[in-house]
């Protein structure tokens, strides 16, 4: 016969704060890209005020990714000495500073300062959330807690386009909008502190069958690791699935940052969208790559549970992903539809985002002690495209007078996304 704590401990249900932590990091990382966009959405007027040309807007728009890849690396070793909470809050408040102080720019110079200062508050963000999705996250759940986590990227870039078009609007100035968006920041990142831990044991709203869920999993892991380690971060180096997954990443980035930073620019000058109209054609845009990164995660996660492969389930997606986005953006320098214009944007947009997949690759590749410096030494390739990307469509429109080579320049990208994603090895740890 049952008693009544035996019939409570069948009946209970597990607890979920893993999810609920990851959509947290998903907002934090919408709000990150929110303040990114704002200088793209600002761009055409700042541009007007302070009379920039093409090549140094591109310059401007670079410059948040100079120091943002420089701190990648460093930012990862600080999440896995340090451990993820208090980075990603520091992180948050800091780069909410830098935002909201643009707004006193006055000059192409002061306000490349306060780019440096946001690249840099920014850096440690994704390292630090890919140690958390390997504390948190099982094998099997770790696609969807990547594609939360990195879902924020086009979903704060959908918002922002709207926020920052409508604050503009509605308050009739740019450095208006950098305030709010960077105030708005500065309590995020106390909100942070605040619910996020660094493991499953320290908060309060974890009961017993989610932390044993997690760490059995966790200790399923952990027994099939290498016990040879090397322990020089340097060997990493001689691996290819590690110089492919870099390269990977920074093709996938070369394509996503260049719409980034330069689509608003584009569609207002190429396609002669006004910025009512600029701002709901990027928030749809965007938005289809934050529905396709979450659906991405969970085709991985589904497959992976129905038991298969890893190296069948990623690359197949990120071959899938590929091939579709160079084609749709492609083909946009050839239509003149403005309506088929956005629809294929969307569709490369839908599709790419399928890489944030990417977030759980240095989970797999590496042992638990050396997943945030992989996750920075991927966002480190990723960011040399965010650094030489907007520089050189700016310097193709400036000497050409058209984007059509900087359509191509994305095409190659994602040719080469497609064979760099399909040479890695997902199923063997490095032995690091």
């Amino acid at each position: 016969m049952q008693t009544t704590s035996q019939a409570g401990t069948l009946t209970a249900t597990r607890s979920s704060v893993r999810w609920k932590i990851f959509l947290m990091m998903l907002m934090l990382v919408a709000i990150n890209y929110i303040d990114r966009a704002s200088l793209s959405v600002a761009m055409p007027l700042i541009a007007k005020e302070f009379d920039l040309s093409p090549a140094m807007q591109g310059l401007i728009l670079s410059s948040f990714f100079w120091t943002y890849a420089f701190m990648q690396i460093p930012g990862g070793m600080l999440a896995d000495k340090y451990k993820p909470r208090i980075v990603i809050a520091c992180a948050t408040v800091f780069w909410g500073f830098f935002q909201a102080i643009a707004a006193v720019c006055t000059n192409a110079t002061s306000l490349l300062l306060t780019r440096l200062g946001l690249g840099a508050a920014e850096a440690p963000i994704y390292p630090a959330g890919g140690k958390l999705n390997a504390i948190w996250m099982t094998q099997n759940e770790r696609g969807r807690g990547a594609t939360l986590l990195d879902g924020g990227a086009p979903l704060g870039a959908a918002l922002g386009s709207l926020i920052i078009a409508g604050l503009i609007s509605e308050l009739g100035s740019w450095r208006m909008s950098f305030v709010v968006a960077g105030v708005g920041t500065v309590l995020a990142g106390f909100v942070a502190w605040w619910y996020i831990r660094n493991s499953p044991r320290e908060h309060s709203g974890v009961n017993e069958l989610e932390a044993r869920h997690i760490e059995e999993a966790q200790a399923r892991e952990h027994s099939a690791e290498p016990t040879n380690l090397s322990g020089r971060s340097l060997d990493f180096f001689k691996y290819r699935s590690v110089w492919c997954m870099a390269i990977s990443w920074m093709c996938f980035n070369a394509v996503f940052y260049g719409l980034l930073t330069w689509m608003p620019t584009y569609l207002s000058k190429a396609r002669g969208f006004d910025l009512k109209t600029m701002g709901g054609a990027s928030f749809l845009i965007f938005m289809s790559g934050f529905v396709g990164e979450l659906v991405g995660g969970w085709i991985a996660d589904k497959w992976k549970e129905a038991g298969g492969r890893p190296n069948v389930v990623m690359r197949t997606l990120f071959g899938i992903a590929a091939v579709v986005a160079t084609v749709s953006i492609f083909s946009v320098a050839y239509v003149a539809d403005a309506v088929a214009v956005v629809a294929l944007l969307s569709s490369t947009m839908f599709f790419l985002r399928w890489c944030g997949l990417f977030w759980s690759v240095p989970s797999m590749l590496g042992t638990r002690n050396k997943i945030g410096f992989l996750g920075g030494l991927m966002n480190l390739g990723g960011n040399i495209a965010g650094i030489s990307v907007p520089i050189i469509v700016g310097l193709i429109v400036q000497a050409t007078g058209s984007y059509f080579l900087a359509l191509m320049f994305f095409a190659a990208a994602g040719v080469g996304l497609l064979f760099a994603s399909t040479a890695i090895d997902y199923e063997t740890k490095i032995p690091v």
